[in-house]
């Protein structure tokens, strides 16, 4: 049986909740239909829902229509609580965007097209009270193509004909099907609406249920499905609690199966419940693509995956505003941290800590009917009432877009323990939030490690060093690091980790950013003077005035300090007639940062919570070292300063393979001619089948019939020209080679074969005798071989013996009367290589070698033609 999920989004007051009773009404599951004006509809069962108006909480409803399960998941329209809209996107296969036919296209509907756009889910989009619509439809679409996509296109035309006609010009693989097929198939138009190529509109009125049978027909025939993996998994976009207080973790199914009595992430499942509206049934089992609450789940967190599903990435929205609770007497700090923790199960982005400084519980909301609504749910859940402060806008910090790359480094080594980070800070896009990386190789920081720093900086909400904000929009990339065999222990990195990006903070060229509002002024004609010198007097911007009859509409951004009161003054001065319309837009450079950094007059080096200083160990005793000083002591060379005069040799060492390059292609050439020569003289050469270029090499037998390997080697005699050889651990360099590893997921034979080719091109380029070695160890019976392909040999080991333990034995025969370069990744082999008295490349500095060869034959190519 197909699934469905659709989510319902909409601007405040479009009719949401009146499209959901509609809907569930024309399926059969409601007598008759609710109305939210009369606080009786089926979804806005809250007391505070319900005499508000509004949707707060999301919920779902479940419905069937000619054979499909569908899921209606109602999300709140109000922007105070757009980040519960956000967290339910991730458990849905499609959205409807209501769209009031009168207001049209909103600051609000805007941000839930990026939402949705973000996301990639695909939209339907119902436009709604067309009975009472000043405008006609033809024009109402017309605003959908130029607000929200071409890609808007009525799904109610007269006929089939011009349907597929307007289809057609907006999708190349409908226009390709179409003059295949010659009609458009239900499954090809399902597709593209998948691929958000189209948007099917529909029209009509909820209150009066018209039109709403055409959007269930529509999303049962186009509304697509995800595909489902066998292996249980499930992404958890919802906490809530019953009238009981018991939690209930609310998941999509988006794999397997889940019953009853499993176990799982948070914990052991004790019901499943299938909701739909308030009530709900318990199933036993619960299967791919299905909504349900679970419970006795005790660690679960909304954007959470579980089993097979990866916990979903950092959401967009944000709150931009911070205040302070105060809690009645009677009522402790401590227990009414601990009660608003409960909370913030609910809403994350609440944020809930203790603020030191202040000695108060601090949050973090969207606006003044989210205060409400907890001062609602306070006195409901806890029985006491609490009251708010005015509050404050929250501010970020980043490294200014220009500012150069800074190394954080962080020592942490304290008696018995042990942990250095080296980390490389630069500036990320604006409103890209933090991105953590690493660059750090394996033979130098084993894997574990590095996956350990990357959880701790992922962690953290780390903290600037202006006004101790939250830092965003920064790369930092993992460089260096150290451990300790013996004293080493996982809180070790978190120390040093902290002190690290602290440390590069405390070096970087660093700003304030604020958050700015996306404006809809809506005045009179004769107070548009009026109302742009406000915006400007706000350190605003607006676009080009549109004039709408005897309104201008101005749009535009406005810092959110400077427009939080202006509303008021909008109201007096226009008469009542003016409009304002609000949306967040995001972080943008402060206005006055200058002003904001002197009122806060934070000291980065006394905030001890969020040290830049490191500690190590002198004379059997610890110390703790300035984040000036600490860098001269680190047991780590500093990563920029080595990739400077790494760049530097890099230039030498190019200039010097162009120099090779040009004697490569002069002999070459030189070869050509006189080929050209002999060939004239002579006549053609006669090649041997077997030998010439692009002869089908006979294959080696993967299990069976290996040619023994020639166990000795012969010895050069000591002279003043060594011979120089270089052995390459083959099946290490494909692994270390981005695209061999790749082409070898598919044909590892195919990737061995061009890894060979590579090297005989180096070796014709290099001059050095090339010997590439490959693993055969797990063949049974296997006795090795050796084969001269072209001019490189290719050794296969024999059965038990690897390529390192090979590579070791011949290094320790030739390299006292050769020069000898391994190149290998594996840390032990490189180090008895060494003993040997050859010298090593890593890998990945081969893989590197190779490609500035294949530049510098290009290049001097380039100028000669």
């Amino acid at each position: 049986m197909k699934r469905i999920c659709a989510g319902l989004l909409a601007h405040v007051d479009a009719g949401k909740t009146t499209l959901s009773e509609a809907l569930l009404y024309k399926a059969g599951e409601l007598r008759k239909p609710g109305r939210v004006d009369h606080g009786d509809s089926f979804l806005d069962s809250e007391p505070l829902e319900r005499s508000r108006g509004i949707t707060i909480f999301s919920k779902q409803a479940r419905l069937s229509r000619n054979g499909t399960d569908i899921t209606l998941l109602d999300t709140p329209g109000h922007v105070d609580f757009a980040a519960e809209t956000e967290r339910a996107l991730s458990a849905v296969d499609c959205g409807i965007l209501v769209i009031s036919a009168n207001e049209g296209v909103q600051p609000h509907t805007e941000t839930l097209w990026k939402l949705l756009r973000r996301y990639r889910i695909p939209v339907f989009i119902f436009v709604n009270k067309m009975d009472l619509a000043i405008y006609r439809k033809e024009e109402i679409l017309g605003e959908l193509r130029t607000r929200l996509g071409v890609g808007c296109v009525d799904f109610r035309m007269q006929s089939r004909e011009a349907l597929e006609d307007a289809l057609t010009l907006n999708s190349e693989a409908l226009t390709e099907a179409m003059l295949t097929e010659g009609t458009l198939s239900d499954e090809a138009i399902a597709s593209a609406v998948s691929r958000r190529e189209i948007y099917p509109c529909y029209f009509g009125s909820a209150l009066k249920c018209e039109g709403i049978d055409a959007l269930l027909d529509g999303l049962v025939r186009f509304a697509p499905a995800r595909s489902a993996g066998e292996k249980f998994g499930a992404r958890v976009f919802k906490v809530a609690r019953d009238e009981n207080g018991e939690r209930i973790t609310f998941v999509r199914i988006t794999g397997g199966r889940l019953a009853v009595r499993d176990t799982v992430d948070g914990g052991k499942v004790h019901q499943i419940r299938l909701y739909s509206g308030m009530k709900y049934r318990t199933v036993e089992q619960a299967e791919a693509g299905m909504i349900c609450g679970l419970t006795g789940l005790t660690l679960t967190k909304a954007g959470m995956g579980l089993g097979a599903e990866e916990d979903a990435g950092e959401e967009i929205l944000e709150p931009f505003l911070s205040c302070h609770v105060r809690f009645p007497d009677g009522v402790d700090a401590h227990r009414g941290l601990q009660d608003f923790r409960q909370l913030a199960e609910e809403d994350p982005k609440l944020d809930v800590s203790w603020d030191e400084a202040a000695g108060a519980v601090a949050i973090r909301m969207m606006g003044q009917v989210q205060l409400e609504v907890l001062t609602h749910l306070a006195e409901e859940r806890f029985g006491y009432r609490v009251e708010f402060d005015s509050g404050k806008i929250v501010y970020k910090e980043t490294m200014m877009p220009e500012a150069e790359t800074v190394e954080g480094v962080g020592h942490f080594e304290p008696l018995h323990h042990y942990a250095e980070v080296h980390l490389l800070l630069e500036p990320g896009e604006r409103g890209s939030g933090m991105t953590f990386l690493t660059d750090c190789p394996e033979d130098e920081l084993d894997r574990n490690w590095q996956r350990l720093i990357l959880t701790h900086l992922r962690e953290r909400q780390h903290r600037g060093v202006l006004i101790g904000a939250p830092v965003t929009d920064l790369k930092i990339t993992l460089a260096a690091g150290k451990s300790h065999q013996k004293h080493t222990e996982g809180g070790d990195f978190r120390e040093a980790t902290y002190r690290a990006v602290r440390q590069g903070l405390m070096q970087a060229d660093c700003c304030l950013l604020e958050p700015w509002f996306e404006y809809r002024l809506e005045v009179p004609a004769e107070n548009t003077g009026r109302a742009m010198a406000d915006v400007k007097r706000m350190h605003g911007s607006f676009q080009e005035p549109e004039r709408a009859g005897e309104m201008t509409v101005l749009r535009g951004k406005v810092p959110v300090s400077e427009m939080s009161e202006y509303s008021r003054e909008l109201q007096n001065y226009t008469g009542g007639r003016g409009r304002l319309n609000c949306i967040l837009s995001g972080y943008e450079r402060c206005h006055n940062e200058k002003e904001i950094i002197e009122a806060a007059g934070y000291c980065p080096e006394r905030d001890v919570e969020n040290t830049a200083d490191s500690v190590f160990c002198f004379h059997g005793g610890s110390e703790i070292v300035s984040w000036r000083d600490a860098p001269a002591h680190m047991h780590l060379p500093p990563v920029l300063a080595q990739k400077a005069a790494g760049q530097d040799a890099q230039g030498t060492a190019a200039e010097q393979l162009r120099v090779m390059a040009r004697e490569y292609s002069r002999r070459a050439a030189d070869d050509r001619e006189l080929m050209a020569i002999f060939e004239r003289t002579y006549g053609p050469v006669k090649q041997n089948p077997l030998t010439a270029p692009g002869a089908t090499r006979r294959k080696r037998p993967e299990r069976t019939g290996f040619e023994p390997v020639q166990k000795e080697v012969r010895k050069v005699k000591a002279s003043g020209n060594r011979r120089r050889f270089v052995l390459v651990d083959g099946y290490n360099l494909i692994h270390a080679w981005p695209e061999l590893a790749e082409l070898a997921k598919t044909d590892f034979g195919a990737s061995r074969d061009r890894l060979i080719e590579i090297l005989c091109n180096y070796q014709g380029f290099t001059q050095a005798q090339v010997i590439v070695v490959f693993d055969a160890y797990r063949v049974r019976g296997g006795t090795g071989s050796r084969e001269r392909v072209r001019n490189i040999d290719v050794i296969y080991t024999k059965e038990a013996e690897t390529a390192d333990m090979y590579i070791e034995r011949v290094t320790h025969e030739i390299a006292k009367e050769n020069d000898v370069r391994v190149v290998t990744s594996d840390g032990l082999e490189q180090m008895i290589i060494l003993g040997h008295g050859a010298t090593r490349t890593s890998s990945r500095e081969f893989v590197e070698e190779i490609r500035l060869i294949d530049q510098a034959i290009r290049d001097v190519m380039n100028t000669v033609n």
